[in-house]
């Protein structure tokens, strides 16, 4: 099942309501879709390198508006919304786990490695956060500062070296990103460890 969707989502990039599906698919992934904007920003910005800053502009406003969203599900409708989309994918005892042990500076630096690597997946997180309370300009201002940061990053290298630099960004740029998050996290558990 998620080939097919993963294919569909793709096969969204030749048509020409392509920008209105990567808004549509960058304010989901956010806060209830499986499949990351990328798999369908990629493919546009190689098909219209022109266009390139273009999409990375609405996938940055619209991932940030559904992470917004998700940020709500989780603050106001945790039981009757977000509880069956987690369980639904699979992630509700890991969330469960990680709403009752995670402090608000943990969840940000979590929207931060989500936001640039997707780890752990954006709409466990922008729930998350909702559910745990973290104050929501604080929230859209680390939303804007990663999503942005991965868009243009995509955009950037999409312009620069164009179809050679899709094979590495479908198979390394995530590992070197979530690389990134790990060091993040590391760091932020060392300087909180000697903090305290």
């Amino acid at each position: 099942m998620l080939r097919k969707l993963y294919d569909w989502t793709i096969s969204l990039a030749a048509r020409k309501s392509a920008a209105a599906w990567l808004a549509v698919i960058a304010f989901l992934e956010s806060s209830v879709f499986l499949i990351p904007a990328d798999v369908l920003f990629v493919p546009m910005g190689i098909a219209r390198p022109k266009k390139v800053w273009h999409y990375a502009i609405i996938a940055t406003v619209m991932s940030v508006l559904g992470g917004i969203l998700g940020w709500y599900i989780g603050h106001y409708a945790y039981e009757t919304v977000a509880k069956p989309v987690l369980h639904f994918y699979g992630k509700l005892d890991t969330f469960e786990a990680m709403r009752g042990s995670t402090s608000a500076d943990m969840i940000l630096l979590l929207l931060i490695t989500s936001g640039l690597s997707h780890l752990p997946p954006m709409k466990v997180v922008t729930i998350l956060s909702g559910a745990a309370g973290v104050n929501i300009w604080l929230f859209i201002l680390s939303a804007i500062i990663t999503r942005g940061a991965r868009f243009f990053l995509l955009a950037w290298l999409l312009q620069r070296f164009g179809e050679p630099i899709r094979n590495f960004i479908e198979k390394r740029l995530g590992l070197i990103a979530a690389t990134v998050a790990v060091i993040l996290i590391l760091l932020f558990m060392v300087v909180k460890y000697l903090h305290a």
